[in-house]
C-alpha cells in the first residue's frame, strides 16, 4: 500500500504530517512531502487515520501497481 495525495484537495493542514511523521513531513506551507516507503504494519494503521481525519479529503491509500513485463 501507498499514500497518495489528491493535490488539487490539499490545503496544506499539515495534520497527516502530524499523524504520521515517519513518512509525511509538512513543507514550510504546510503541503505534505512524502518520504519513499511502503507502508506496512503499525505505518498502515496510522496511514489509515491520517486519511480518515484528512479535513480537505485529499488523502487515499493505494495498491501500488504491479510491475508488468512486456514481451
Amino acid at each position: 500500500m501507498k499514500i497518495e495525495v489528491d493535490w488539487t484537495r490539499c490545503d496544506g493542514h499539515g495534520l497527516c504530517a502530524r499523524l504520521l511523521p515517519e513518512l509525511i513531513v509538512a513543507d514550510e506551507l504546510g503541503f505534505p512531502v512524502f518520504a519513499e516507503r511502503g507502508l506496512t504494519g503499525d505505518l498502515l494503521l496510522h496511514a489509515r487515520r491520517a486519511v480518515a481525519v484528512c479535513p480537505a479529503l485529499a488523502l487515499r491509500l493505494e495498491r501500488p501497481e504491479p510491475n508488468h513485463t512486456v514481451r
